[in-house]
């Protein structure tokens, strides 16, 4: 990478934090560390790592949890580092977003090697923008806020699920399987009317005729975008 990649180790071992801090400082990393599982989606927010390290077993959620809220919002690359170590810990932390799994006892050589190789696959995963804004419509990726005209906006967590999932890619078309299999999971890809009513309660609560949208559009038969008012 061009300039020196910052790296956010999540881990409640303070010596195994030391350790990362030590071995990544070494090959000229900038190393920001967390407690805790809020503290991590914190500091993912702040310090805009090109990297997360993840540890699953934290003292106030699990990592899991940590991996599902964070994809709701960045695509940052995630290296969870675990002593959970069965088959279907490791499937499960893939199909809530981890990039790569590495068990714990580990060896550095490896570990550096795979924090190398998933910064060569996604240098600009980091620089997206954690406010988008569509018109009067701002969606805080970072601290999870959404407002219209100033105001912040109610909404549930599958709703908020849905509306970050568009701003993440503004003005793309999002297909109907993959919000469904990005917020559902993989398991509730052919539940086109879980996603009918999330979208039909997100519109309301922005006043967004759906016949007239100004905000999400919908592409029959395909998914849904999220453009401005003068995108519309």
């Amino acid at each position: 990478m061009s300039q020196i990649a910052t790296l956010l180790v999540i881990d409640d071992e303070p010596q195994i934090r030391k350790f990362l801090r030590i071995s990544l400082s070494s090959q000229g990393y900038k190393v920001v560390e967390a407690a805790s599982g809020a503290e991590g989606l914190t500091q993912a927010a702040l310090a805009r790592p090109d990297l997360v390290v993840l540890d699953l077993g934290l003292p106030d959620m699990d990592g899991q949890q940590v991996l599902r809220e964070l994809r709701e919002w960045s695509p940052v690359p995630v290296l969870v580092l675990s002593v959970r170590a069965s088959e279907i810990q490791k499937v499960e932390a893939l199909d809530n977003g981890a990039n790569d799994y590495v068990t714990k006892p580990f060896g550095i050589q490896e570990f550096l090697a795979r924090v190398r190789a998933l910064l060569r696959q996604a240098p600009q995963a980091a620089a997206t923008d954690v406010a988008p804004s569509f018109g009067p419509l701002t969606v805080d990726l970072a601290f999870r806020k959404v407002t219209l005209d100033g105001v912040e906006v109610a909404l549930t967590r599958k709703e908020y699920a849905l509306l970050a999932q568009l701003a993440t890619h503004p003005g793309r078309v999002i297909t109907q399987q993959q919000l469904l299999k990005d917020i559902w999971g993989p398991t509730h890809v052919d539940d086109t009317h879980y996603l009918r009513i999330v979208v039909a309660h997100v519109r309301q609560k922005l006043g967004d005729d759906p016949t007239a949208p100004r905000f999400i559009i919908t592409e029959p038969g395909v998914g849904y975008r999220l453009v401005g008012p003068e995108q519309g």
